[in-house]
């Protein structure tokens, strides 16, 4: 796995310092992208295509690997990125607990790390719907569209007491749990859980390998707790910055998932989203039949969203 400390050839800095891939175990097939330092943690970094950017940030817990799916769409049309936030995926772990504002930074930090000057649309699922817009409400100038793939949404968005004590708690668990070899022994299995209930397909298009070296390590499921400890503070932040820094001139899309049951739950669920649209200012698209791993379910649908915001859908 990757070290904090760069090793596996990432130097140290805050610029492009390391260009070697992922490392890859004993007979393992190594994953593409490089390691790239962001923010002084490396990170797996993936750029396909080419054409205008977008950027493809994955939900609470997860990896490049779960855009799969939509990249082949795109990548003839766009300049396609996909990173691992810290300590998920192939990244190293986190300095720092994850903030809004610090997430858009390393959107922007991981466009600077590429060479990637220009705007771009910002993709988000789920949790990273919120550090999809937080990057276009801090970096406007940089943001030619967002597109948010059933992305989270609070109604009443408020910080959660005892933040340091929740993160502290957070980092104990994840020290417990790995110490406990827990990872290894049921990460893959829950990951795989977690697809079947959250896609109408309910099939994981991750290899098993991929996901074995990734969340069967400690690592990532301390990201994961750490992300889900701070999920109410991010959203407050978000909601902070609404009230200070307006959304730029840009397309913006808002992609529900609708499983098609018809039930209270999901008409809820697609008018929360709907208000998010109209708050936002942007287009509104309920996807049926589809779950909320929305990219694995209808691939065709995030991609036509893409393609239809930036400098070439507009």
């Amino acid at each position: 796995m990757i070290s904090a400390n760069g090793s596996n050839g990432v130097n140290g800095g805050n610029g492009v310092n390391g260009t070697v891939r992922p490392p890859a175990g004993p007979g393992a097939e190594r994953p593409p992208g490089r390691m790239l330092r962001v923010g002084g943690v490396p990170l797996h970094v993936v750029r396909e295509g080419s054409g205008p950017v977008c950027v493809l940030s994955a939900g609470l817990g997860m990896g490049w690997f779960d855009w799969e799916p939509v990249v082949p769409l795109l990548a003839p049309h766009r300049t396609v990125v996909r990173f691992d936030r810290p300590g998920l995926g192939f990244s190293a772990p986190p300095l720092e607990p994850p903030t809004a504002a610090g997430e858009a930074d390393r959107i922007a930090g991981v466009l600077d790390a590429l060479g990637l000057d220009g705007p771009a649309t910002v993709v988000g699922h789920s949790l990273a719907g919120f550090h999809a817009e937080a990057f276009a409400r801090l970096h406007p100038q940089r943001t030619a569209g967002v597109v948010l793939v059933d992305g989270s949404v609070e109604e009443d968005p408020r910080p959660a007491p005892a933040r340091e004590l929740r993160t502290t708690a957070a980092q104990a668990r994840g020290r417990v749990l790995a110490a406990a070899g827990l990872p290894r022994a049921l990460g893959p299995a829950l990951r795989r859980l977690t697809v079947r209930a959250s896609s109408v397909s309910r099939q994981d298009p991750a290899p098993a390998d991929l996901v074995r070296r990734t969340y069967g390590t400690g690592r990532v499921a301390r990201a994961l707790l750490m992300e889900n400890a701070r999920y109410r503070d991010v959203a407050a932040e978000l909601a902070a910055l609404r009230e200070s820094r307006p959304m730029p001139p840009v397309p913006v899309s808002v992609l529900a998932a609708s499983p098609g049951t018809g039930s209270w739950l999901e008409r809820r669920w697609l008018e929360r989203q709907r208000a998010l649209a109209e708050r936002l200012d942007g287009r509104f698209e309920a996807v049926a039949p589809a779950g909320h791993l929305l990219m694995y379910d209808r691939p065709q649908a995030v991609a036509a969203a893409v393609l239809a915001t930036g400098p070439a859908g507009r």
